[in-house]
């Protein structure tokens, strides 16, 4: 008998998590502390976690669970009752950007039923690409960036010049920059957190970015192919190893560190879910304010099989949540 699919409750449900988690982090703005920051997000998370009426088991979470004692690799999460999701979290998406102060953190869940997700296994790396739905035929991360963004340029009757890109700002990513700049397009640089530019670049409705193109986190790769598939957009990837240990690792354990991996590939349901609340303010949305008597939070949640994409703006009285919360909000 094959697991119960998930309902669609599932998505509001996921949304009170990360709302959670945005309002507990959101206090260690600015602090200069990214481990209690996140540790905030984590407890708050899980908590909230338990109440949800599912049985789900954390595909990517914090780590393995030597290194994290909530969250971890495998931990089963929910009441334990159908449906079976597989679950991603990022408590914190940016750390940095919270403990500095800086705007576009996020607190971020993914969800879909049970063996749909990719495991990233050994691979904390993958090179990745985002466009949107009229550009999806367009990418091919066998080609250079460079005639990557004229086919895209080409297909949406533009010029590059027209076309923006979002990157991380690392050094391994000079040549990209190069291959941006010569080919005339525009460059927008992100120290952290690529989940959001991912979202940017699928989502015809926020036309400020063209394409996400960089070498980033696996787990946050399989996150964002969620929101992906329910915007509509298209996405590539390729596990990219750190070093000749962790690529022979990956060999070894059965992993084709070569394919290119379509959403379809890192999440294979077509019923997924999304959400993500703002912690500091940012281009996707907007962060946690607090007031005297309470806080307002900004999410997105989406789901893939119907398309829907909620943006909820909510209100929450502090002294309701600390009433049955022990999380300090």
């Amino acid at each position: 008998m094959s697991p119960e699919k998930p309902d669609r409750n599932l998505a509001i449900e996921i949304v009170r998590v990360t709302e959670a988690a945005a309002m507990a982090a959101a206090r260690w703005q600015g602090r200069g502390d990214k481990e209690s920051g996140d540790q905030a997000a984590v407890d708050a998370m899980r908590q909230v976690l338990d109440t949800v009426e599912m049985d789900g088991t954390v595909i990517i979470g914090e780590g393995e669970k030597d290194e994290a004692p909530m969250l971890y690799n495998g931990e089963r999460v929910g009441t334990g009752n159908p449906p079976d999701v597989d679950i991603a979290v990022d408590p914190v998406e940016g750390t940095r950007l919270l403990a500095e102060g800086r705007p576009g953190s996020l607190a971020v869940m993914a969800a879909a039923p049970a063996g749909a997700m990719f495991d990233p296994g050994p691979c904390v790396y993958m090179e990745k690409i985002v466009v949107g739905a009229e550009a999806a035929d367009a990418i091919d991360l066998d080609r250079s960036l460079a005639d990557n963004l004229r086919s895209v340029a080409d297909v949406t009757g533009r010029e590059p010049r027209d076309l923006t890109v979002v990157m991380l700002d690392r050094e391994r990513h000079e040549q990209a920059k190069r291959e941006v700049r010569d080919v005339g397009a525009r460059l927008s640089l992100i120290t952290d957190g690529d989940v959001a530019g991912g979202l940017l670049a699928a989502w015809r409705d926020r036309p400020q970015i063209d394409m996400l193109y960089g070498i980033g986190g696996t787990p946050e790769g399989v996150i964002t192919a969620c929101a992906v598939k329910a915007l509509g957009g298209a996405m590539l990837g390729r596990l990219w190893a750190r070093s000749d240990d962790e690529r022979q690792r990956a060999i070894d354990g059965g992993y084709d560190v070569e394919a290119i991996l379509t959403a379809d590939d890192l999440v294979s349901a077509e019923d997924c879910f999304f959400a993500c609340t703002g912690i500091t303010p940012g281009q996707l949305l907007r962060g946690v304010t607090f007031s005297r008597s309470g806080a307002t939070t900004d999410s997105l949640v989406m789901r893939s099989k119907s398309g829907t994409v909620r943006h909820i703006r909510a209100a929450h009285r502090l002294e309701k949540l600390r009433e049955y919360a022990t999380v300090d909000y």
